[in-house]
């Protein structure tokens, strides 16, 4: 029987979350402070000037656009990995790296990932992992990792639920974003918590989607972010990289 705190807890449950809270944090060394998802370009455009206008962005983001289709690839990269079916897993890594619509974007979505994996690796040294890793470095060379399915791929191989690690890892990036927000339009840290809080259920209701939904589902239509995305390659002054 596994071990329990007082409340009846998994104490390797608890461990879990601890670590994925580690994760997830804004210092943990993925670099995410460093892209802005082409908030950066809607800003500089006059698309986004309030708080108002960011977390509207922002749900449209998470609802039709990079947050719905990063949950469907997580909820299925967690599956693969937990099941040991790297041969699924490998499509999956495949698959997010090509669904990127954009340099920049992809650029955003691998850097994390790459950097992410070393971190955890490095760190964290578990067999479950390091057996997914080394498997995948044998087909690939360089895995061509995005962030979410790095982060649902450790999730799994550390046995941290899918219901748990899916919204936080949503969550973090909305807070990534709101960041941003709060750096370049600029908002006060209490407008970028009060964004945060109100997103709450959106995210809830991108999770409970992804959980549900299958790679068949994939697709957005957040089409003027992808456009910021790449009017952001070539804008003038930039403070981020995406």
């Amino acid at each position: 029987m596994a071990a329990t705190a007082p409340d009846g807890t998994s104490r390797a449950a608890s461990a879990g979350l601890l670590d994925l809270m580690v994760w997830l944090s804004p210092a943990f060394p993925v670099g995410g402070f460093t892209y802005s998802h082409g908030l950066e370009w809607a800003i500089e455009d006059g698309s986004v000037a309030t708080a108002a206008d960011l977390e509207a962005w922002l749900a449209d983001v998470l609802r039709h656009g990079a947050g719905r289709n990063d949950a469907i690839l997580f909820a299925a990269a967690w599956r693969a990995a937990a099941g040991s079916d790297v041969a699924t897993l490998a499509e999956i890594v495949e698959l997010a790296a090509a669904l990127q619509p954009t340099r920049e974007r992809r650029l955003e979505a691998s850097q994390q990932g790459a950097a992410f994996v070393k971190a955890v690796t490095d760190a964290w040294p578990h067999d479950a992992m390091a057996a997914l890793v080394a498997t995948l470095q044998a087909r690939f060379g360089t895995v061509p990792w995005t962030y979410a399915v790095a982060v649902a791929t450790a999730s799994a191989a550390h046995g941290i639920a899918l219901s748990d690690a899916l919204p936080a890892t949503l969550q973090a990036f909305a807070a990534n974003v709101i960041s941003a927000g709060v750096r370049a339009i600029p908002l006060g840290q209490t407008d970028g918590l009060r964004i945060l809080r109100r997103l709450g259920p959106v995210i809830a209701e991108v999770a409970v989607e992804g959980l549900a939904a299958g790679l068949d589902d994939l697709g957005g239509a957040a089409v003027r972010a992808d456009i910021a995305s790449m009017k952001h390659e070539t804008q003038y002054t930039r403070l981020f990289r995406s």
